[in-house]
This record gives C-alpha cells, sequence and structure tokens, in this order.
C-alpha cells in the first residue's frame, strides 16, 4: 500500500490536547477507509502538523479526514521510506 505524507497547515488550535483529540477520530476511522497512521508531528508554533500513513490512494486520506474532524490536509505526497 502506498505511503503518504500529509501536511495541515494554519492550523488554529495547536495545543497537544486538541491534536491528540482529532488524531485519535482518525485512529477510529482509519479502517473504514483502508488508511493505517504510522505517526504525527506537530509545530505549535507555526499551526502545522504532519502525518505519515499508508492509505489507499489520497483520496481516502483526505475522506477519512474529513469524516473523523473535517481537518482537511493542505497536501499529500506520496513519500517513499528512505534508510
Amino acid at each position: 500500500m502506498p505511503l503518504y505524507l500529509d501536511i495541515h497547515d494554519k492550523l488554529r488550535a495547536v495545543t497537544p490536547e486538541a491534536i491528540a483529540a482529532a488524531h485519535q477520530r482518525d485512529l477510529e476511522l482509519q479502517d473504514k477507509y483502508g488508511v493505517k497512521y504510522h505517526r504525527y508531528w506537530v509545530n505549535s508554533k507555526e499551526g502545522r502538523m504532519f502525518c505519515l500513513l499508508e492509505a489507499p490512494s489520497k483520496e481516502a486520506a483526505y475522506a477519512m479526514h474529513n469524516e473523523a474532524h473535517g481537518i482537511l490536509p493542505n497536501e499529500i505526497y506520496e513519500v517513499t521510506e528512505g534508510t
């Protein structure tokens, strides 16, 4: 399955609690969309979040985010893990 890095930019409520709650909703729906989350990173100062996930397509990742909490990524890139 393809590996993706998604980028959420200009988030307003970037607190550890808010991000953890949104991520929990992602985890609750990931199986429905065939998505598997690996990790996420947050830059609270700049209002950015980055998620590493496997998904059948970019569209599946968008749809899952939309249903989970409506916080859609600004960009999604297919990536290949290096060593």
